[in-house]
């Protein structure tokens, strides 16, 4: 099976793990603003599928866009990449 190499790859930091194999990743990134030129930081919410339930709050994470899993989830987590405090 070939792998595609288009899949959106993001890191973030999972914010919930209430839901059963889902975690909720945010992901921030920076745009530069139209008028002032200054750079801004944006954050978004991702839901993703984990299957092993692996991730934990505060986890640092690396996830990847994949075909809808539920309504909501259409990533993936690939893996943790740092574990958060605890």
């Amino acid at each position: 099976m070939a792998e595609n190499k288009n899949k959106r790859r993001l890191t973030g930091v999972v914010v919930s793990d209430k839901m059963n194999k889902t975690i909720t990743v945010e992901v921030a990134t920076f745009r530069n603003d139209s008028i002032y030129g200054k750079r801004v930081e944006y954050r978004k919410k991702y839901k993703a599928h984990d299957e092993k339930e692996e991730a934990k709050v505060g986890d640092t994470v690396l996830i990847e866009e994949t075909r809808h899993i539920a309504a909501t989830v259409y990533f993936r987590l690939i893996k943790v990449l740092k574990k958060g405090a605890e």
